[in-house]
C-alpha cells in the first residue's frame, strides 16, 4: 500500500483536529496509507496523534522552511481570528504566502486551503454562487483571510469557504447564539433567516476527500456548507429540543425591535454578529459535494444530537467563567 504524506496546519484547532481524526481512520478505500505531518507551534494533544510534528509558526515565515519536504498534499486549515489587523496579516497573509512557497518548492501536488464565507461581509445573502457578490469583509480576520486566498490560489489550491460550522469543539457559533438569545429572547425577525451551516465532521470528510482524490481541479474557490440551508427558527428550536439553550415560547419580533433590545442588553456581541443569524446568510454549496463525489451527510440539525452533550458542558463552563 502506498503512503500518502499529508502536511496539516491547524491540527490543534476546531476544524483541523477533526480532520486529523478523519485522516487517522483505517484505509480510505483508495489504497492509501496516510502519513500526517502536523505543522504548528505545538503538537496535537487530543485523542489522535500525528505521525510527525514540525514545530513552526505561521507568524514567523522562516520557521516554515522545509515543512513540506516529501509531502504529496498540504491541508492549510490554520488561521488567526483576532481584532488586531497586523497580527492577522502576519499569520493569514504573510504566513500563508510563505507556506504556499514551501509547497511549490517541495512539489506538493495537491493543496486545500480553508477560508470562510465571512469574506462576503454583511448580508443578507440569498443562495449566492461563489463570488456571486463581490467580497466585502468587515473584520481584520476576514479581510486577511480573503487576502490569503490569493496566495493559495496562485499555488493551485482548492479554496473552501464554509459558512457557520457546528459540532464538538465549536466555541463560537452556538455559544454566540446562546448569548444573543439571552440578550434578545425572541424569534429574530420571525426566525425567517436562511443560514448556511455545516457540521464539522461532514466538513472534515469533505476536506479529506479533496485531499486524497484528484477532483475537483485546484486553483478554484468553493462554498463548503451543507447543500440545504437551515431556517434560524429551526436551528433555535433544535438547540432548545436538545437542552442546549433554554426552551421558551419566544415571541416573533421585527428586526429593528430586536436590534434595540440588543443595544440595551449590555451583551459584548455586536450588531453585525447578530445580523449573521437574524438575516439570510446563505451561500450555494451544492457543487463542491458533487465535484468531490462526497455525500454531504444528513445535515447539521440531525447531527446536533451527537454534539448536544459537548455543547451543554461547554456552555456550563462558559457561564462558570
Amino acid at each position: 500500500m502506498s503512503a500518502l504524506r499529508v502536511v496539516l496546519t491547524g491540527s490543534t484547532g476546531f476544524i483541523g483536529s477533526t480532520v486529523l481524526r478523519e485522516l487517522a481512520l483505517p484505509d480510505d478505500g483508495q489504497g492509501h496509507r496516510v502519513v500526517v505531518r502536523a505543522v504548528g507551534r505545538r503538537a496535537p494533544d487530543g485523542d489522535v496523534a500525528a505521525d510527525e510534528w514540525a514545530c513552526a509558526d505561521l507568524a514567523e515565515p522562516r520557521s516554515l522552511a522545509g515543512v513540506c519536504e516529501g509531502a504529496d498534499v498540504l491541508l492549510h486549515l490554520a488561521a488567526l481570528v483576532d481584532a488586531d489587523e497586523s497580527r492577522c496579516d502576519a499569520v493569514n497573509v504573510r504566513g500563508t504566502e510563505a507556506l504556499m512557497d514551501e509547497a511549490r518548492r517541495a512539489g506538493v501536488r495537491r493543496v486545500v486551503h480553508l477560508s470562510t464565507a465571512a469574506v462576503y461581509g454583511l448580508g443578507p445573502h440569498r443562495g449566492i454562487a461563489v463570488d456571486g457578490i463581490a467580497p466585502a469583509p468587515v473584520s481584520a480576520a476576514s479581510r486577511t483571510r480573503l487576502a490569503g486566498e490569493a496566495h493559495a490560489l496562485a499555488a493551485g489550491a482548492t479554496v473552501l469557504r464554509p459558512g457557520l460550522v457546528l459540532g464538538p469543539g465549536d466555541r463560537w457559533v452556538v455559544p454566540a447564539l446562546a448569548e444573543l438569545l439571552g440578550a434578545v429572547p425572541a424569534l429574530w425577525d420571525g426566525g425567517r433567516a436562511m443560514l448556511s451551516l455545516v457540521d464539522v465532521r461532514d466538513l472534515a470528510r469533505l476536506i479529506v476527500r479533496l485531499a486524497l482524490d484528484d477532483a475537483p481541479a485546484g486553483g478554484s474557490v468553493w462554498h463548503a456548507s451543507h447543500p440545504e440551508p437551515v431556517r434560524a427558527a429551526d436551528l433555535l428550536r433544535a438547540l432548545a429540543r436538545h437542552g442546549i439553550v433554554p426552551s421558551s415560547p419566544w415571541p416573533e419580533l421585527p428586526l429593528e425591535a430586536c436590534l434595540e433590545r440588543l443595544r440595551a442588553s449590555g451583551t459584548r456581541l455586536r450588531e453585525r454578529q447578530f445580523r449573521l443569524f437574524a438575516e439570510d446568510f446563505w451561500q450555494d454549496s451544492r457543487e463542491v459535494w458533487r465535484a468531490a463525489d462526497c455525500p454531504p451527510g444528513p445535515g447539521p440539525l440531525d447531527r446536533l444530537a451527537e454534539a448536544a452533550d459537548w455543547y451543554r458542558s461547554a456552555l456550563v463552563d462558559r457561564v462558570a467563567r
